[in-house]
């Protein structure tokens, strides 16, 4: 999702569920590429998530 302001585009990294909407990071979009250490973060959570909901594998 991107939402722009008077001052900067943010970006906000999401997953949809039947049950849930997990927010995985929000940050300030200034390049055209998204960082490396955003993409990580939002796996690692997203991992998490996972382990904690019982729907990892």
């Amino acid at each position: 999702m991107r939402i722009t302001d008077e001052q900067a585009t943010w970006r906000i990294v999401y997953r949809a569920d039947a049950d849930a909407v997990i927010i995985l990071e929000v940050f300030s979009k200034k390049t055209q590429e998204t960082p490396a250490s955003v993409i990580a973060v939002c796996k690692r959570r997203l991992r998490d998530y996972e382990t904690i909901a019982g729907r990892g594998s």
